[in-house]
């Protein structure tokens, strides 16, 4: 008995066939294999081909047939995750309109911030827990205003992840989650939001059915089935947006509970078990995959978007080493680097600064006494320094941070990197092998009841490492962390 899942990103589409029984990773591929292109008409817009999401995943779920050799009738289950906060428009037939606007497109913030201004900032934060920003439901909006012609021919709107389900079965349908990211849920009556709808003029039938994010959402269609090789009537039976499915497969569920990436961006995701909001809206807060009426289950997404970019820059520009040449360096360096402090956020506008965009910066050089290994720690603890200073947000929220769990990737294959976070923060850290397409794959499997419960479906889950706060580099690290603060107090 086997799970299929699909994990729809930006650069590329994932697909991962879990046995079901060992909970084990059988076969896994990604299409295509250079990044996926972002349409950039103009600066500031970025889209991407439906269509395009909908070719790759048949080639990632041809050759991970094709590696296992599982018949598709051995497959029980699908689930889905996906690239969060887009907006795919479709006609009465089913048919893409435009490209999706998708999440790091910034076309849609004039919208979102007017309409914070007029609904009224507690309003909007009590009920929706969030601004709308540049969410889907202001996209929704642009395209509204902008391209009216357009506007009138949609049938309904929905996430990438939500297209993908349309094609698997021919259904549209969207979940709580799905609704909650896109500034369409209303928190307080737990139902659609009247004001987001009636405020932008939105009428009610372009919004699709609601699902649960577990149990049948749909079956694949004859068509589809000819396409993938799949058996047809196979059910889709989980959706997410990828960071609450990341938390997923983390077997990150209750509150208290952490999920961490540190990829190009970096992200600490939350879960917290009580209706709350930040009122500078500096972090985000969204329906986790657990959440119901009865039971709060909302997830806090701190997002830093000058992260691993950062490491990355380094590398090209700088010092032209491999990464793991550059964490050997770096831990050649002491705690706080000798004085030296970088402020990471070069990457655009930093949602936890209250969307300011100041840069990059170095802080203390010294030509006499810094070098390489100085400069690549003192960038990998700026990074995490800007964990902690959104952990401290969180905390503020009520979240309880004593336990983080990330996938072995990225940042956290960084001695440093993860050590300097555990010193900082106070919390330990877990590292597992696991990635999204695999969440999907056993979220699904709890979805279609092969699972009793999420401590069964990653009862397999392998740990790869712990690592802990060392109490002897408790103070070096909160110096080093103090002293950085103060640079970015220094340049707001």
């Amino acid at each position: 008995m086997y799970l299929l899942g699909y994990d729809i990103g930006s650069s590329s589409v994932k697909a991962c066939l879990v046995e079901a029984e060992s909970g084990k990773t059988v076969a896994q591929d990604f299409f295509p294999k250079v990044e996926m292109p972002i349409m950039a008409c103009k600066p500031g817009w970025a889209e991407q081909n439906p269509e395009s999401w909908w070719e790759n995943l048949k080639l990632a779920n041809e050759s991970v047939l094709k590696q296992s050799g599982v018949a598709a009738g051995d497959i029980k289950a699908i689930g889905i995750s996906w690239q969060m906060h887009g907006l795919v428009l479709t006609d009465k037939n089913k048919k893409v309109l435009r490209p999706a606007i998708i999440w790091c497109d910034s076309r849609a913030v004039p919208y979102g911030e007017k309409a914070f201004a007029s609904l009224g900032k507690e309003e909007c934060l009590s009920r929706l827990l969030n601004s709308p920003g540049n969410f889907t439901a202001a996209k929704l909006a642009w395209v509204k205003d902008h391209e009216p012609s357009i506007y009138e021919r949609i049938d309904k709107f929905m996430l990438p992840g939500d297209y993908i389900g349309m094609k698997l079965t021919g259904d549209i349908v969207m979940t709580v989650e799905g609704l909650s990211e896109g500034i369409f849920w209303d928190f307080k009556e737990n139902k659609l939001s009247d004001k987001v709808l009636d405020y932008f003029g939105f009428d009610r039938s372009l919004v699709p059915e609601i699902k649960p994010v577990f149990g049948v959402q749909g079956l694949v269609s004859a068509g589809a089935a000819a396409e993938l090789g799949l058996k047809e009537g196979t059910p889709v039976c989980y959706r997410a947006g990828d960071q609450p499915n990341n938390a997923l497969s983390l077997n990150v569920f209750n509150p208290g509970e952490v999920a961490s990436t540190a990829g190009t961006s970096g992200v600490v995701y939350g879960v917290l078990g009580q209706v709350n909001y930040d009122p500078l809206s500096r972090v985000n807060t969204f329906a986790h995959v657990n959440h119901t009426a009865e039971q709060t289950r909302l997830g806090v997404l701190l997002c830093i978007n000058g992260t691993g970019i950062l490491n990355s820059w380094l590398k090209r520009n700088i010092v032209s080493l491999s990464y793991d040449e550059m964490n050997r360096l770096a831990a050649q360096s002491p705690i706080g680097s000798k004085g030296l402090s970088v402020i990471p956020f070069g990457n655009g506008a930093e949602r936890m600064l209250e969307n300011r965009e100041s840069g990059c910066s170095i802080h203390n050089i010294n030509f006499n006494i810094h070098n390489q290994a100085d400069i690549i720690r003192a960038a990998q603890e700026g990074i995490v320094f800007s964990f902690r200073y959104g952990m401290e947000i969180m905390r503020e929220m009520g979240m309880e941070i004593s336990l983080i769990r990330a996938g072995n990737a990225n940042m956290f294959l960084s001695p440093v990197f993860r050590q300097a976070l555990a010193g900082v923060s106070g919390a330990v850290i877990e590292l597992y092998e696991t990635d999204g397409a695999a969440g999907a794959a056993k979220g699904a499997g709890i979805g279609a009841g092969i699972y009793a419960s999420n401590r069964e479906a990653f009862a397999s889950l392998e740990k790869l490492a712990v690592v802990e706060p060392v109490v002897s580099e408790k103070e070096q690290y909160r110096e080093a962390y103090e002293q950085w603060k103060e640079k970015v107090k220094g340049e707001r």
